[in-house]
């Protein structure tokens, strides 16, 4: 749970202060935002072979299991922790430029555009890795704040919440004739989403994260297998 990053506290810490509208020890403004954002990548478009029959009483759905791939979009999305507003693009793949795109679409457009800081919180994918993302973004956006993850603790960003949603309610059964089906049902699903959803209700506090590090800390040393030769 906890991987090889001598930062993993104080990176940890600084993401659950934003979701408490905190940042250094002090509150957030009304013109601050917090941003959480992610790819979710390979949704494929699944042609069955027969239609997918609707469950009835006394009997569950029926999906065909033979299909025909239709192809298969990145879905890149930006949620306002806050506010629940979501933003999102379908892309042939992932890459800096779709992301950089998703971040324009944001940062151009009030009250993001007007914003004293807006805070996005991603983990380390290649795309928005390290200093080399923080300079690109930034000397696009001077108001944006990079703030990472630590490394495998994707568990800590809001919008895996929302992707979970999408799983569920959006993409399955997964029985869609062609690509532009997909992109329409989960753009309307975030517009649905948006005027029924409330923030998420979020728990886990930074005195949970240093009762479990410390919880963690007081476990033995596990030894390391050797390696086959």
């Amino acid at each position: 749970m906890f991987p090889r990053d001598p930062n993993f506290a104080f990176k940890a810490a600084r993401i659950l202060d934003l979701y408490q509208r905190k940042w250094d020890g002090k509150p957030l403004r009304s013109d601050e935002f917090v941003i959480s954002a992610d790819e979710k990548t390979s949704i494929h478009a699944r042609a069955r072979k027969h239609p997918t029959k609707p469950c009835r009483a006394g009997s569950p759905m029926r999906v065909e299991h033979e299909y025909e791939r239709c192809g298969a979009w990145a879905y890149l999305a930006a949620l306002d922790v806050h506010n629940c507003r979501i933003f999102g693009r379908c892309e042939p793949k992932n890459g800096i430029a779709p992301f950089d795109s998703l971040v324009d679409q944001v940062m151009t457009r009030p009250p993001y555009s007007d914003a004293r800081r807006v805070f996005w919180i991603v983990d380390n994918c290649s795309v928005h890795r390290g200093q080399r993302a923080v300079e690109r973004l930034q000397g696009k956006h001077r108001r944006l704040v990079l703030v990472h993850a630590p490394i495998h603790a994707t568990w800590l960003n809001q919008i895996e919440i929302y992707f979970s949603i999408v799983q569920r309610k959006v993409l399955t059964p997964n029985d869609f004739p062609d690509l532009a089906s997909v992109a329409n049902r989960l753009f309307d699903f975030q517009y649905y989403w948006e005027s029924i959803a409330q923030p998420f209700q979020w728990k886990f506090t930074r005195r949970d994260l240093d009762e479990l590090l410390c919880k963690v800390r007081s476990q033995p040393t596990c030894t390391a297998l050797p390696i086959a030769s």
